[in-house]
Order: structure tokens, then C-alpha cells, then sequence
């Protein structure tokens, strides 16, 4: 089920070519997602620095702090790990990673995805400047398009994902009730959902995340009118009678994601209901048939945003249409006017476009989709109609 070493050995030397025709002896990424994708190695980082260094010879290297060796060294598919005591400790770590890039011939003309580690969780340290006396060329556009391009073993882990998190939508569904809360619910659903996919796939699941290690499906506060908040946070809110309800469901499996995200009502729908949530499915219908290999990302919210213009909608418009998504449950690019990017045959999006009246809730469902060459294609395939999201009261 996993990425094949193959596969990262593809990514690497795709990254290794980029470095020569850029003239550059290597490589820093420090952003745990990119470290995942070129080396299968999955961490939580933390203040302690982390990161992959590729010389121009092709040969990988992974940095870390002592508590990561042998982690690193079970893990990460490299040829070499170097490790430090702690952070600050009586010598700075990033004098670690300078001696690994004199080991691994990582001088001079030198490429990163920033200029240090990231000052996170009060991290703080010299820079790649600083440390080398060069500045370092910017590649995260490359590492970002490669990206964007999932192969069939990374689709085949989204689908899987897609899977479970429709499971633990059906839970969430069949339990929420009036008087009951969003924690339980979801709490209840997610971990039936996860206890299902492991009867069901068991030794061969592994979460790769450091958010969640199963199925999950919730409403992060999204529920009556504070549905009209688009990213609200969960709060043990209790269900009512005609309540909106917004979801969100999916499930990790090795690193990936999917986003399943539905709008349900408790009890009869009212006519403003009624018409919001008609208008929210034909705006992701206008999304869909506008995504077609070779189209730009902003064509598709051009078309989104068309029917706002002729529906007079503009009042309930709070976001774009989409983003990417694969290790992370946002990538690029984006399915937004401002992003030019040609949807090409492999990107996974979620398409999302939303309605949000204050005082009713918000009306918005994702499904996550994978361009190919005639079109898109469905990884997620929950139910899309009010009938079917009508929740008895």
C-alpha cells in the first residue's frame, strides 16, 4: 500500500536534475512535508531542527536531533544520518548541519526551501546565509509542482483514504441527533469508522500524521448559524431542529488525505434552506464541468464566480473554489481567479465553492477530484442531494 523506495528514488533524482540545470551542489529542505515526500520518513517537528539534504550526486541525507536517529534511520530512505545532542544544548544544532554539508559536498551555490529552519515552537538559530556565507536559491516552486503531479500509487492512497472517510460520514450521519453534541458524535462515528478500517486492512495502515491516526468525520463547530463561519473550531455544540449542519470527514493513510465534506439539515428544510443548498450544489456542478485538462485553475473559479454574477449571490461568498491536496490537507495549486496553473492529468482537488448567510448557516459540500485525461474523476462519492442529507428531527 505504501510509496515504493522506487518511487522515491524517481522523486529524488526528478529534484537532482533541477539542482544541476540550476547550476546548484545541492539541497536544504526543511519542511517536513517535503521530507516526507523525497524519503518516506514521517515526524512531528518540533523547535529541534530537522532536515533533508541532497548533494548534486544524487546521494540523500537526513538531519536530526538525537531523539530522531533511530527513527530517522528506520525510516527515511537516505544514505546517510546525522544527528545532535538537543536544542539549544551547549552547542547550536545547525553546527551539525553545516558539518553534513561539508561531508556531503553541499557548498557553495546551494539550494533551499527557506533560508533556516523555521522559527516554530521558539526555535530560534542562525540562517543558511549565515552559516554557509551564500544564499540560498529558493526551490519550493519546484518541490510544490512536482508535487501537485500525484502518480498512481499516490491517487491509489487518496482513494483509500476517500473510503474511510465516507465510513465514518455514514456513522456521523446515522448518529447525529437533537439534544446530542458534536463531541460525542463525532467522537462515537470517527472512532467506529477507525476501529472498521483496521479490522479491515489492519497491519498495512499506518496514519503517517501527526494529526490523526484513523478515520475521522466531525463538524468543527460548524452547526446552525455558526455554519456561516467556514473555518470554525469544534465546540461541543448540542444539535437542534433545523440546525445546518456542515461536515468534514477523511482519514490519513500513509501521509495522504481526502476531504469529504457535506451540508446537512435537522428536520424539515425551510425554502431559504432550500434555495441556498440548490444553489450550493450547482455552483460545485459549474466548478466540476469546468475542470478539464489543459484549463487554468482560474477559469474554473471564473465559471464559479459567473454564477454568482447571475444569481445575485455575492452577499453569501466567502472563499474560492478549491486547493490541491495530498500530504497535506491544503496544497497548491489553487482552484482561485488569481492562480493561472494548468490543471494537468494526476492533481487532486478538493472543489468546494460555499454559500454562507448569517443567521441561516453555511451550505457547502467538497468532494475530492483527480484530473485525467478526459476530465475529472470521483475519488470521493458521498451522496450530494438534500433528500438524502435531510436528518430526521
Amino acid at each position: 500500500m505504501k510509496i515504493q523506495d522506487v518511487e522515491y528514488d524517481a522523486r529524488s533524482d526528478a529534484l537532482v536534475e533541477h539542482l544541476r540545470s540550476r547550476g546548484l551542489n545541492g539541497v536544504v529542505l526543511f519542511e517536513n512535508a517535503y521530507v516526507l515526500y523525497y524519503t518516506g520518513f514521517a515526524f512531528i517537528p518540533t523547535e529541534r531542527p530537522a532536515a533533508l539534504v541532497v548533494n548534486a550526486a544524487g546521494e540523500r541525507g537526513m538531519f536530526v536531533p538525537r531523539l530522531e536517529r533511530e527513527h530517522a534511520q528506520a525510516n527515511a530512505t537516505v544514505q546517510h544520518v546525522a544527528d545532535y545532542p538537543e536544542y539549544p544544548s551547549e552547542h547550536h544544532p545547525m553546527k551539525a548541519l553545516s558539518r553534513l554539508l561539508d561531508e556531503m559536498g553541499v557548498r557553495g551555490s546551494i539550494g533551499a526551501d527557506d533560508d533556516g529552519y523555521p522559527w516554530i515552537l521558539g526555535y530560534r538559530g542562525p540562517t543558511l546565509t549565515e552559516l554557509t556565507g551564500t544564499a540560498p536559491e529558493r526551490v519550493a516552486a519546484f518541490v510544490e509542482d512536482q508535487m501537485a503531479i500525484k502518480s498512481d500509487a499516490e491517487v491509489r492512497l487518496i482513494r483509500e483514504s476517500a473510503k474511510w472517510g465516507n465510513l465514518a460520514h455514514v456513522l456521523l450521519q446515522r448518529y447525529t441527533r437533537v439534544g446530542l453534541t458534536e463531541t460525542e458524535v463525532s467522537r462515537r462515528a470517527s472512532t467506529e469508522a477507525t476501529l472498521a478500517m483496521l479490522d479491515a486492512i489492519g497491519p498495512l495502515y499506518r496514519a503517517q500524521s501527526m494529526f490523526s491516526d484513523g478515520a475521522e468525520a466531525g463538524y468543527r463547530g460548524q452547526i446552525g448559524r455558526n455554519a456561516a463561519i467556514p473555518h470554525a473550531l469544534a465546540n461541543n455544540i448540542v444539535f437542534h431542529e433545523g440546525d445546518v449542519l456542515v461536515t468534514g470527514a477523511g482519514a490519513p493513510v500513509w501521509g495522504y488525505h481526502s476531504e469529504l465534506e457535506r451540508t446537512m439539515v435537522i428536520g424539515e428544510p425551510s425554502a431559504q434552506q432550500r434555495e441556498l443548498f440548490d444553489h450550493m450544489v450547482a455552483l460545485q456542478d459549474t466548478a466540476f464541468e469546468a475542470m478539464n485538462p489543459g484549463a487554468r485553475c482560474s477559469d474554473v473559479d471564473r465559471a464559479v464566480r459567473a454564477y454568482y454574477d447571475e444569481h445575485g449571490l455575492w452577499d453569501y461568498w466567502k472563499h474560492h473554489v478549491g486547493h490541491a491536496i495530498g500530504l497535506r490537507y491544503h496544497e497548491g495549486p489553487f482552484l482561485d481567479i488569481g492562480d493561472d496553473t494548468e490543471l494537468q492529468p494526476g492533481m487532486v482537488f478538493t472543489v468546494e465553492p460555499g454559500l454562507y448567510a448569517a443567521g441561516v448557516g453555511g451550505f457547502r459540500h467538497s468532494d475530492t477530484v483527480v484530473v485525467t485525461d478526459e476530465g475529472i474523476e470521483f475519488l470521493t462519492y458521498y451522496p450530494r442531494d438534500l433528500e438524502s442529507l435531510t436528518l430526521p428531527a
